[in-house]
């Protein structure tokens, strides 16, 4: 059962960088605490995308091949890692920000504030750590 899970997490964890990257790559019309540097986006993106295939290949080639082997798992958890953590600091942006200085929050077409990015970022990190846990107990 814990395979289905991690099964369905890495599944869940490929449309939360998909979504970051078409949610945030618009115009750059966005000012203030929402505006997203181009190349973070893009690291986050690249590093996902990579963390995403090494990890498949992980999860389906036999664990005594090149592909499969504990190296490539290694790599892919590591990479998740970073992934996750450069989410959440896309995710800090939506931080409430105090001060006569401070921008207002504005909001976005696809919801109002930042709680579709919290939902995934926070389910990334989970899911993060359902993988090192599932890879630390060698239950994948």
């Amino acid at each position: 059962m814990f395979v289905v899970l991690v099964y369905v997490l890495t599944a869940l964890a490929a449309v939360v960088v998909v979504l970051t990257r078409l949610r945030l790559s618009g115009d750059g019309s966005a000012a203030g605490r929402l505006q997203i540097s181009g190349r973070l986006l893009l690291l986050h993106t690249v590093v996902g995308a990579l963390a995403l295939l090494v990890w498949v290949l992980f999860l389906v080639f036999p664990s005594d091949g090149l592909l499969g082997g504990s190296a490539a798992g290694i790599i892919a958890i590591g990479l998740w890692w970073v992934t996750t953590l450069l989410g959440l600091m896309i995710l800090a942006r939506w931080m409430p920000a105090r001060g006569k200085h401070a921008e207002p929050a504005s909001t976005d077409s696809w919801s109002q504030g930042p709680w579709l990015s919290v939902l995934a970022h926070v389910g990334l990190l989970v899911g993060v750590l359902v993988f090192t846990y599932a890879y630390l107990t060698a239950a994948v």
